[in-house]
């Protein structure tokens, strides 16, 4: 994968956790944080850079928790 495409991915990452602060549901929020936090990891991955990947793991952990959470105390 040469480097350009790389830091396209990192973009993208960075446009869908940067969107996700303005959402004004939680949900919304929280589902845009969680595709910028997973293509977080591959960016990190394709790096070699563990801290970009080990803490956006545990971001995407938190969210997929809460969204989880929030779907069964509706029902």
């Amino acid at each position: 994968m040469t480097d350009s495409t790389i830091e396209i991915i990192g973009y993208i990452a960075m446009a869908f956790v940067g969107i996700s602060f303005v959402m004004k549901g939680i949900k919304a929020l929280r589902l845009f944080n969680l595709i910028g936090a997973s293509t977080f990891i591959v960016y990190g991955i394709l790096l070699n850079q563990p801290p970009i990947y080990l803490l956006n793991t545990f971001i995407v952990l938190v969210n997929l928790y809460y969204l989880l959470k929030s779907d069964t105390e509706k029902k």
